[in-house]
């Protein structure tokens, strides 16, 4: 990815979205930039109008943490703009730059396969930093069935997002999934820009997804850890989990997400229904084969 373009967007837009009234600056008469200037950001960050003027036109050679810092703080970014900031700068400073591990391919340990099994009560997968679904629990594999039963797909949580119709009524905050995944995908971009696998997902999904490349437009990035999600179940109907990811430092960019329910609640119900139809299922499979 074009590491200079990546990072005169991103100042870009994250600057035309600081009005002066949040910066608490005071001004008068009409203003041609909806957001900050440049040189109210180079102001704000304590550096000349030059120095910023160079990193919004996309160089951070040599830029330094608390150069970053400062231009964060003026920029009012959050922790994961200001993480992405710093992964860009350390892209584009060699000398700075971190070999970070590479992507655990498309399989997972057998011993991390044993504990998804053995977590029956609640909903587990494994995705790596593509958003490929590498491994799940008997009951992930029950609810993420309207994605994996669709070859099309190739397991990947983006792809189904943006191609599939039947992701819009599975997930009935699709505007909501669909900015998290590209904001997140943004952010594995500005951490691994030489990704050749990541590189190409983005451009099959800029290409064949206008949902997907007007938010990519829009360059933001995000930590996706926590947080709830709704989903409507064809087999039974409406669900909604509080979700934690957990990074496993022994498969390089990959999460282990779990999806849990309030006890006594209608999906905690729902999906105890899931897992037996699912249960019944393999079973008269089984018996099929034999």
């Amino acid at each position: 990815m074009d590491n200079q373009a990546e990072v005169r967007e991103f100042l870009r837009t994250r600057r035309a979205r600081v009005t002066p009234d949040q910066a608490g600056l005071l001004t008068g008469g009409r203003r041609r930039v909806t957001g900050l200037r440049r040189e109210e950001v180079a102001m704000l960050a304590s550096v000349s109008t030059d120095y910023y003027a160079k990193m919004e036109r996309g160089n951070l050679t040599g830029v330094s943490p608390e150069i970053l810092d400062a231009v964060a703080t003026a920029l009012q970014l959050d922790d994961a703009e200001t993480a992405h900031l710093r992964d860009l700068a350390r892209a584009a400073t060699p000398a700075l730059a971190r070999r970070r591990p590479r992507a655990t391919d498309g399989t997972v340990r057998p011993s991390l396969q044993r504990f998804l099994d053995a977590v029956t009560g609640a909903p587990a997968w494994v995705v790596n930093q593509r958003k490929d679904l590498l491994a799940t629990n008997a009951l992930g594999r029950a609810l993420m069935a309207p994605m994996l039963d669709d070859p099309s797909n190739g397991a990947n949580l983006a792809r189904f997002t943006f191609f599939s119709p039947l992701s819009r009524s599975f997930y009935p905050d699709w505007e909501q999934g669909a900015n998290s995944i590209a904001a997140s995908l943004r952010t594995t971009a500005g951490q691994h820009p030489h990704d050749k696998a990541l590189t190409d997902l983005i451009g099959e999904l800029v290409t064949r997804s206008d949902d997907f490349r007007l938010r990519w437009s829009a360059h933001n990035v995000r930590f996706h850890r926590s947080g709830t999600k709704r989903i409507h179940h064809p087999d039974v109907g409406d669900l909604e989990f509080t979700f934690e990811g957990l990074e496993l430092p022994d498969h390089p960019g990959c999460t282990l997400y779990a999806y849990t329910t309030v006890a006594g609640s209608p999906t905690e119900e729902r999906i105890q229904l899931l897992g037996n139809l699912a249960a019944t299922r393999e079973a008269a499979a089984a018996d099929f084969d034999h």
